[in-house]
């Protein structure tokens, strides 16, 4: 998706899934409007985020979901099926309220075919999100 991805962070599914979590929890402290640097600098152990520290904490925390759900193979045909998406989104605690209209306006997370790597950057600095 042309975001900044940490390895550490992210390697195996029960730490991705974990980290996401962190994020997830602090972003619903700090609202939607949040950056990753703020939520980096409220939590331990999120550090190596800093390189997105600019971006909207509420984009980046939801793709980092939706890349989870797809690489852990739930969805199926690319990561297409949002259905599935919001089964992992529940099992792991990671559903938030507006996550329907979220990944309908952001389809390229659960399709990357959607759209550009370099425009879903774009787009999350053009929200305002940043």
């Amino acid at each position: 998706m042309g975001l900044p991805v940490p390895s550490q962070l992210f390697d195996t599914f029960t730490v991705a899934v974990t980290n996401a979590g962190v994020m997830f929890e602090t972003l619903k402290t700090f609202g939607k409007n949040a950056t990753v640097a703020e939520l980096v600098g409220a939590t331990t152990g999120l550090e190596k985020l800093k390189v997105a520290g600019s971006l909207g904490a509420a984009l980046y925390t939801g793709a980092v979901i939706g890349s989870i759900a797809v690489a852990s193979g739930r969805t199926l045909s690319c990561g297409s099926s949002i259905s599935d998406l919001f089964v992992f989104q529940r099992r792991y605690n990671l559903h938030f309220e507006s996550s329907q209209q979220f990944y309908i306006k952001h389809p390229e997370i659960l399709n990357p075919s959607k759209i550009s790597k370099v425009t879903y950057r774009a787009k999350s600095i053009a929200s305002g999100m940043v």
